[in-house]
C-alpha cells in the first residue's frame, strides 16, 4: 500500500472525538504487526477507545518517536462539497476530515513503519498514536504514563501536526476553566432586591479583559507566534431563562492560551481574586452570591531550545534554514514536560485547512513528508 492507500482507509474510519477509534486502531495494529513490530495497546476506562505504541529495532536505545492523533472534529452543521469520511482527489488535493490534522502524517508513518520492517536499524522508530487529542490532549496521558514507567524512553520526538513541513519548536500552553456566577433570584419588577448572575458574569468578562489589555502589551513577548503575548479568551456564555425573572446563575468558559515566560497558575489565579472581589459586593444583597472558578482542562506550551538535538536533526531531515512556532496546541507539551522527551512540532498540509469543510492536504505534501521519513529511516539504519 502506498501513502495514499493507507489515507484513504484511515479517512474511512469516522474516528469523531465523540466516536470510538477502536476500528482504526485494530486496524493500524494488525498491518503493524504483519510489519513485525512490538505493539502495545493502551485502552480507556471503558475500552472504547485506545493509544497505540509501536516499536521497530532495537530495545536497548531510546530511538524516536513519531506521535499523532487519531480523532478527528465534528463535521456536523458543515458545508461539505465532498464526502467527509472517504477519500476525494482532485487538482492535486486530497479532500477528507483529517486529512491535514492529521491522518495525512499518520498515513505516512504507516509508510515509514513498512519500509522500516525490511531494514536492520541501529536506532528504534516508534509510532505513538492517541485519542481524543482535539477535546484537549486527554488521551495521550496514559500513553505517557506508560512510557514514565518504561525502562528505556524515546530519545526525542516528532509530533506531525501541520506546520508545511516547518519545524516548529513552541506552542502555547492552555487553561480551560469554567466560571459559575451564583445570584439571587426575583422578579424583574424588583430587580435591585436581587442579584443578577449575567451581571456577575459581565463583570468577570471585565476584569478578565483587563488583564487582556495588560498582556497584550506587556513586556512579555514572543515575535515568533502569530500573536505574540498571551491570550484570555471566553468561548461560551449560558444563563438566564424568562426576561421577567432575574437569573441566580451563569455559567462562561474561558481559555488562557500562554506564552511560556508566562505563568499561567499565576494569571488564573489573579483571575479568581478578582472574581472574589466582584463576588463580595453583591454579597452585600445576597450572602449566596458567588464565583467559582473550576479548571476542566490543561496542557503545557513547548518551548524547545535551538540548540536541542531534535531541532538539528529535523532540520536535516527536510532541509530547513530556520524554525518557526504555532498557534495550536498539541501533545508536545506533555511529551517535554512529563516524560524530558526533547520535541518539536513537523507534519504535513497546513492548518488553515483544519476544522473546515472540505478539508484537503496536497498530495506534494504528502510526497514531502515521505521523503522526511525516508530520510528518517536511513539515519536510523545508521544509528544517531
Amino acid at each position: 500500500m502506498s501513502t495514499l492507500d493507507y489515507l484513504e482507509k484511515l479517512l474511512s474510519f469516522d474516528t469523531t472525538s465523540a466516536h470510538s477509534n477502536s476500528e482504526l486502531i485494530t486496524w493500524v495494529q494488525s498491518e503493524l504487526l504483519a510489519f513485525g513490530a512490538i505493539v502495545k495497546i493502551i485502552p480507556n476506562e471503558d475500552g472504547s477507545k485506545a493509544n497505540l505504541f509501536a516499536t521497530f529495532g532495537p530495545q536497548s536505545c531510546g530511538g524516536v518517536m513519531l506521535s499523532g492523533h487519531t480523532d478527528v472534529v465534528p463535521v456536523t452543521g458543515q458545508d461539505w462539497t465532498v464526502p467527509a469520511f472517504s477519500m476525494t482527489r482532485k487538482d492535486g488535493k486530497v479532500f477528507g476530515r483529517g486529512t491535514a490534522d492529521m491522518k495525512g502524517f499518520i498515513a505516512s508513518m504507516m509508510t515509514a513503519a513498512k519500509k522500516a520492517s525490511t531494514q536492520n536499524l541501529k536506532t528504534p522508530l516508534h509510532l505513538a498514536l492517541s485519542y481524543d487529542e482535539e477535546v484537549g490532549c486527554i488521551g495521550v496521558r496514559s500513553m505517557i504514563d506508560m512510557l514514565s514507567n518504561a525502562p528505556i524512553r524515546p530519545q526525542m520526538c516528532i509530533v506531525g501536526e501541520p506546520t508545511g513541513l516547518s519545524v516548529a519548536t513552541g506552542h502555547k500552553g492552555k487553561i480551560a476553566a469554567r466560571a459559575k456566577c451564583i445570584g439571587r433570584a426575583g422578579h424583574s419588577a424588583l430587580a435591585p432586591f436581587a442579584v443578577n448572575a449575567l451581571y456577575l458574569a459581565n463583570d468577570f468578562i471585565t476584569e478578565l479583559r483587563k488583564v487582556q489589555d495588560t498582556l497584550r502589551v506587556g513586556a512579555t513577548q514572543d515575535p515568533d507566534y502569530d500573536v505574540p503575548y498571551t491570550t484570555l479568551h471566553v468561548g461560551r456564555i449560558k444563563g438566564g431563562g424568562a426576561l421577567n425573572i432575574v437569573p441566580h446563575l451563569c455559567e462562561l468558559d474561558f481559555e488562557i492560551r500562554n506564552l511560556a515566560q508566562d505563568d499561567a497558575a499565576e494569571i488564573l489565579g489573579n483571575l479568581t481574586q478578582a472574581a472574589k472581589s466582584i463576588a463580595l459586593e453583591a454579597q452585600n444583597i445576597a450572602s449566596e452570591a458567588n464565583i467559582e472558578i473550576e479548571v476542566f482542562n490543561t496542557y503545557p506550551g513547548l518551548d524547545t531550545a535551538g540548540n536541542e538535538p531534535v531541532v538539528g536533526f529535523v532540520k536535516s531531515l527536510t532541509g530547513a534554514n530556520s524554525t518557526i512556532k504555532v498557534a495550536y496546541g498539541t501533545e508536545g507539551g506533555l511529551f517535554d514536560q512529563r516524560l524530558g522527551v526533547p520535541t518539536v512540532v513537523c507534519g504535513p498540509g497546513d492548518m488553515a485547512q483544519g476544522h473546515k469543510p472540505d478539508e484537503f492536504i496536497t498530495e506534494t505534501q504528502l510526497s514531502a513528508c515521505d521523503a522526511m521519513l525516508d530520510n528518517l529511516i536511513q539515519r536510523l539504519i545508521i544509528g544517531l
